[in-house]
């Protein structure tokens, strides 16, 4: 069978082909029965067989078993000899549902048969063109014609292709990044409760801890001891606590002791708690656990379920793919999610427990600090010496009252020392202390002195003594009371025992969130971080697969639509060893050595770093011989309005042509051995590397080359970016029942496929059609809001793609019917079998749906012929003529009794 003529991957939907030809050994029913199982979509059944014309009948049943599961429609392209003057068919091949398309002659001087068989097959095998050939035999004589063809071809360079193919690959992949870190802001609402350590709403009337459990009795020990120290601050702390007995019965210290002691149980059961139930899943025996160590757990917060993590995390995924974000980057943040909601257990919490209410914070709280009263010793002799004065101006009773005073500040002083708050009633605990005592007594008894002596030398009347007094006397009061306050408020805020309230919230807080995202919500974390861990491992894979995989074929026939020789029919080949496909002529008439194999290796001779020239201009192939037609005695001659129409000239009012002989997709192939250039005696031709030209072209024809349009890149990557999505959509539903059992295997085999589909595209027409619709998605609405990730069904027009506008195409399609622009595949020894009635020809005009999308594709066709068949698919536009034959020429058998076909 010739891998070197069919395609090797079809698009979907397009005809099935076969060849029956014999170059080659190989089974003609293994053939029928592959042709039979490939799928084709709607229930169409299309086959294009190419078969010799000599062998039609004794192939009578492998042409009925294509029908042999119900309708099926035939094509079939025959393949004659020179001397042949009469076709034989069955009635297996007659219209309306098969016709048979004479190849008279598939050779032309300086191109094998096979580079003329391979467009014409691409051409044919097209849906659109293949329905509309076949109406067409129906209505010819016996369904039988020789095709006459002008077609023209828009294809990109080889570098162009690869260019495209490789900034594809990296714009779908991405490159390496840190994974960073996630963020509540960043992901859905049901992610983010697992990453901002919030309290689901239906939680915040819940008691955590019961009054009745062991953390709750602790809790509430603590809390009473620390309102105890804070009721007896305040009621030693004003006039009643110096001057009075109320005082005498506040333990300050034993209160703040047993603060200490009741803080540090309670942060002993709160660490049992955590050490005890530090597994990363909760279990039922967790639950008891707790619950004898005094912390309750409710039930799942309905905010929340296992069921809502893995759509929120596709979500979540098809939101940054989105965003345009390459596969590696949203693996990166799904890797950082994974990383931070995995569940490490409470046991983890004890280092945070251990910073709010560690030893150092409960010695700090349990510290004894001195007492000191009556600030700065000198200001408290000045003042003190200032009041004395004043009440010994009195004469003579000054003498007595001014030192008086002075031992009344420093009886004061005294009795704050005596009444110091940090010292328990029965002297167990005393944190020592210090007033200014004998500083007021010195300034006082000095003062009071002075103050005796400027009274007798003033003479002051007594009643100017006693106000005098009074002021001193309620100054020293006032003041010995001010400082007695402001040194017990001094005290209380370095003991600081309020600081346990504080420290009772922080672990009351700490219980709450290791109880909701340690306990309550283990199984959902552990869930979410081996689900963002499972999606983030499969796209990176994905990535690899398609870095490894893009850079160089899936398999040894190369890449997508590519014709070759088999491995086991390469060597036996009359044209040798398999050669790699020939690029686009250069300009002084070689060939570019640039294969899909030479992508990746890298080094200094990177194919790629002369992308940013200009690239040379193509060469042009040299004018084939000329042929004969049926309607017009000179038709490919001067009188020809368009010129020679093998030539291409400047005649040609389609415009110059691109490289002829560049065969773009299409492998090298050696010729069949039925060909006549073969079965002459002649040798086989060469192939591309062989000789010193490119892959010469057929006359009818012409190649134009360009290297890429503005959409180009991004209508692959958005290609590859829906084919990723539709490969993760299979995924998901294992993911949610196990994400440690993911098979990363199976998807990167997918993706491996999606990038052979892209890549066939890609060679086939540009990937001007849109990839096929992959029906039976597991999660519908999971796709439905990005359909405009997912439906690629909207397609750039092809200039935008190509880079090569459709002018000629146009000009060609829309010209007036003239035979003699097509070039008819038979030699001039045949015109006398043709019919010469020029209404008995029937003709089909075929352009690729693409050349008219676009605002100027809208002008270019105006005014088109509504006979012209739009092709979803190819890269082939042009005419395609149906020449019927003389009555005489076709020859129906009704039976066959020969043997085996």
């Amino acid at each position: 069978m010739s891998a070197r003529v069919l395609p090797e991957r079809p698009l979907p939907g397009h005809a099935v082909c076969l060849d029956l030809r014999t170059a080659g050994a190989y089974d003609p029913d293994a053939v029928v029965r592959a042709a039979l199982d490939a799928p084709q979509p709607g229930g169409e059944r299309r086959f294009l067989v190419l078969d010799e014309a000599d062998r039609l009948v004794s192939h009578q049943l492998l042409y009925e078993r294509l029908s042999s599961y119900g309708p099926a429609r035939v094509v079939c392209l025959a393949v004659g000899v020179r001397g042949e003057r009469s076709v034989r068919r069955t009635l297996t091949l007659r219209p309306p549902a098969a016709g048979v398309l004479w190849v008279f002659d598939s050779t032309e001087e300086g191109v094998p048969a096979e580079a003329v068989l391979r467009p014409l097959v691409d051409v044919l095998s097209t849906p659109e063109v293949f329905d509309a050939v076949l109406r067409a035999l129906g209505e010819v004589v016996h369904g039988v014609a020789v095709p006459a063809v002008r077609v023209l071809e828009h294809d990109l360079t080889d570098e162009a292709r690869a260019r495209a193919w490789r900034q594809a690959v990296e714009g779908l992949t991405g490159p390496e990044v840190p994974a960073g870190t996630a963020s509540a802001e960043q992901v859905p609402p049901a992610l983010a409760l697992l990453l901002d350590e919030g309290l689901p709403r239906s939680l915040a009337d819940h008691r955590w801890l019961p009054a009745q459990g062991r953390a709750g009795l602790r809790l509430a020990g603590c809390d009473e001891a620390v309102q105890d120290a804070v009721d007896g601050y305040h009621r030693v702390r004003g006039a009643a606590g110096l001057l009075t007995g109320a005082g005498r019965t506040v333990d300050l210290p034993g209160d703040i002791e047993r603060v200490a002691g009741e803080l540090e149980r309670f942060r002993t059961a709160v660490a049992d708690a955590f050490a005890a139930a530090g597994g990363s899943r909760l279990t039922v025996e967790h639950r008891g656990v707790l619950r004898d160590r005094g912390i309750e757990l409710p039930e799942m917060p309905r905010e929340i379920s296992r069921a809502g993590i893995v759509p929120a995390l596709r979500d979540h995924t098809h939101e940054l793919i989105g965003k345009g974000l390459p596969l590696r980057s949203v693996a990166a943040r799904l890797g950082a999610l994974s990383a931070r909601t995995a569940p490490v257990g409470s046991a983890s919490r004890l280092a945070r427990l251990d910073a709010i209410c560690g030893p150092e914070r409960l010695r700090r709280l349990g510290g004894r600090y001195p007492f000191t009263a009556g600030g700065p010793r000198p200001v408290a002799f000045a003042v003190t010496g200032l009041l004395a004065l004043l009440a010994g101006v009195w004469p003579v009773l000054g003498w007595v009252l001014g030192p008086a005073v002075g031992v009344l500040a420093a009886g004061l002083a005294h009795l704050m020392l005596r009444r110091r708050p940090n010292r328990s009633p029965d002297g167990r605990i005393d944190g020592g202390g210090a007033t200014g005592a004998a500083p007021r007594l010195f300034g006082g008894v000095l003062g009071g002195l002075v103050g005796a002596g400027l009274g007798q030398f003033l003479g002051l009347p007594p009643w100017a003594g006693a106000v005098a007094l009074a002021v001193s006397l309620t100054a020293v009061f006032l003041l010995a009371l001010r400082d007695w306050s402001r040194a017990v408020d001094d005290w209380w805020a370095r003991a600081d025992p309020e600081d346990a309230w504080r420290i009772l919230r922080e672990v009351q807080s700490l219980v709450v969130t290791t109880a909701v995202h340690d306990w309550l919500f283990a199984e959902v974390r552990h869930h979410c971080s081996a689900g963002a861990g499972a999606v983030a491992r499969l796209l990176r894979g994905l990535a690899d697969t398609a870095d490894a995989h893009g850079r160089g074929p899936s398999h040894a026939k190369g890449p997508g639509y590519a014709y070759g020789p088999s491995a086991d029919s390469a060597e036996t080949a009359e044209g040798g060893p398999r050669r790699g496909s020939a690029g686009p002529p250069e300009p002084d008439g070689g060939t570019s050595s640039w294969t899909w194999e030479d992508w990746g290796d890298g080094g200094a001779d990177d194919v790629w770093s002369d992308m940013d020239e200009e690239p040379p201009p193509p060469a042009r192939a040299a004018a084939p011989p000329t042929g004969g037609s049926p309607y017009a005695s000179d038709p490919f001659g001067a009188a020809d309005p368009f010129g020679p129409a093998g030539a291409f000239g400047a005649a040609d009012p389609f415009g110059p042509s691109g490289p002829v002989g560049a065969p773009g997709p299409y492998r090298s192939s050696a010729p069949s051995d039925r060909d006549p250039a073969v079965a002459g005696g002649g040798a086989a031709w060469p192939g591309p590397g062989d000789g010193p030209g490119p892959d010469p072209a057929p006359a009818w024809l012409e190649r134009r080359y360009g290297d890429g349009g503005p959409l180009l890149v991004d209508t692959l990557v958005g290609d590859l970016v829906a084919g990723t999505l539709l490969i993760l959509d299979r995924s998901w539903a294992g993911i949610e029942r196990d994400p440690g059992a993911v098979v990363p295997a199976v998807h990167e085999e997918r993706i491996a496929e999606l990038l052979d589909d892209t890549r066939v595209r890609l060679e086939r027409d540009v990937a001007a059609s849109p990839p096929p619709r992959h029906d039976g998605l597991r999660d519908q609405d999971a796709l439905a809001g990005l359909g405009a990730l997912t439906d690629r069904s909207e397609r750039p027009d092809a200039a935008r793609l190509t880079g090569v506008a459709p002018d000629a195409v146009a000009r060609l399609v829309l010209a007036e019917d003239d035979p003699a622009r097509t070039v008819a595949l038979c030699g001039p020894e045949h015109m006398r079998l043709l019919s010469h009635d020029p209404l008995a020809a029937r003709q089909v005009r075929f352009v690729p749906e693409a050349m008219r999308r676009g605002a100027a594709g809208d002008d270019i066709w105006r005014g088109i012929a509504e006979d012209v068949v739009w092709t979803g698919a190819g890269r082939h536009a042009g005419i395609l003529r149906l020449v019927p034959l003389r009555a005489d020429v076709v020859h129906t058998v009704r039976a066959e009794e020969a043997g085996e076909p």
